[in-house]
């Protein structure tokens, strides 16, 4: 059974049947700055862009050059641009930075994904927006994998109504870009996803739905949307596996996770029907996960997966970070203690910093698979309706002390 502790509010991942290692969160290196009244971390430790919101990020070190280079998701922001909750919507845009230093310290080198930011464009299905990097390298190729969206074409049909920010949410597919260097993708040479990875196989809602599906479809863990791309190569059946999020009501929305294998890391995938990282709560409540962190331990012959906890339910406390296992990456086994990650930061002076979102982790791990490093989008401040861009994007240290 997993054992999760924590001293003076850092989580230490601790011994268990599966995992014989000890880490514990570092410090990070920040400082708080005010921005239109409104908190904002800034340094070392923080990675953000002036005039946008900085949210999801994942991170690898080039095989090419042994830098570390951070694919994030960014939003234009201020007083003509939407506010958060739309923004991510409506012209997420995916960028690249760099780093000698995995902990921080991460340079800007510019937009690769949907430059034109909220400008409308039809011209592919990943046109109008894309977020939620999650990167890989499998043999002499990385992949980049998103989820992404275009306003509705000719013979789309809404049930009911839909803004056009709740249509560009519908409408959310899973897609991927590969390339063999960085400096490849920087320069616009990469295989483009032509057609998603990952599409809705079942559009079940009573109302306000895109493409509704005919009454009575059975609905599938791919519901609605297709979102959060989490990537792990399964070692039993030496296949890809993608876990995916989908939408349900039930009667109130809950997320759900599916999960797709194939081949080839670019696909094609085959969906599974089976519902992935699935939980009851002590009254028979389903629990509601998100963005799943998911990897192999070779050490510990066991597949991780670290997520946000919304509420709580998982974690038995606060919102945070939680994890759980598997031994065979489809069945999975919530520890005793779940708890990974509370809700907040210890700064370099010893300060314990309570932040409002910290979420999308994703983590770098070492050549034992251990984790070193945590990347999570973060808001000291409440930032769904605001316009000030107080999000940014921390990295966590995560020291191994036994």
């Amino acid at each position: 059974m997993l054992r999760v502790l924590y001293i003076i509010g850092v989580v230490l991942l601790c011994r268990c049947t599966c995992m014989a290692q000890q880490f514990k969160a570092g410090k990070v290196q920040l400082s708080v700055v005010q921005q239109q009244g409104l908190r904002k971390g800034k340094g070392f430790s923080a990675f953000g862009l002036d005039n946008h919101f900085v949210w999801g990020a994942s991170v690898i070190r080039a095989k090419e050059d042994g830098r570390y280079y951070l694919f994030y998701a960014a939003m234009e922001a201020g007083p003509d641009c939407p506010k958060f909750n739309d923004a991510w919507t409506m012209g997420s845009k995916i960028g690249v930075a760099v780093s000698e230093n995995p902990e921080g310290g991460f340079r800007n080198l510019g937009f690769v994904l949907n430059k034109d930011g909220y400008t409308p464009d039809k011209s592919a299905w990943d046109a109008q927006t894309i977020s939620n990097p999650h990167v890989h390298r499998y043999g002499n190729r990385y992949y980049l994998y998103y989820c992404a969206s275009r306003d509705t074409m000719p013979g789309d049909v809404v049930k009911g109504h839909l803004s056009r920010r709740n249509m560009l949410q519908q409408n959310q597919k899973i897609g991927v870009v590969s390339f063999a260097t960085v400096a490849d993708l920087l320069a616009g040479r990469y295989t483009p996803c032509d057609k998603p990875l990952i599409a809705p196989r079942t559009r079940v809602k009573s109302n306000n739905v895109l493409n509704p599906s005919p009454q009575g479809t059975q609905l599938k863990p791919d519901n609605l949307i297709a979102v959060n791309p989490a990537m792990v190569y399964h070692v039993q059946r030496k296949e890809y596996m993608l876990f995916f999020k989908g939408n349900i009501y039930d009667p109130t929305w809950r997320g759900v996770h599916g999960v797709a294998f194939a081949d080839k890391p670019d696909g094609p995938f085959r969906v599974t029907d089976r519902f992935a990282l699935e939980f009851e709560g002590a009254n028979g409540k389903k629990l509601s996960a998100e963005d799943p962190y998911v990897w192999y331990h070779r050490k510990d012959k066991c597949y991780y997966a670290v997520f946000k906890d919304f509420t709580g339910d998982f974690t038995k406390g606060a919102p945070g970070l939680a994890i759980m296992s598997s031994k065979d990456g489809e069945t999975w086994q919530l520890p005793e203690h779940s708890l990974f990650m509370p809700l907040q930061l210890e700064l370099a002076n010893g300060q314990v910093l309570k932040v409002n979102r910290l979420e999308r982790p994703q983590l770098l791990l070492d050549k034992h698979d251990n984790p070193i490093v945590l990347y999570a989008a973060c808001s000291i401040d409440p930032i769904d309706g605001s316009k000030v861009p107080i999000c940014f994007n921390v990295q966590i240290p995560l020291q191994r002390i036994r």
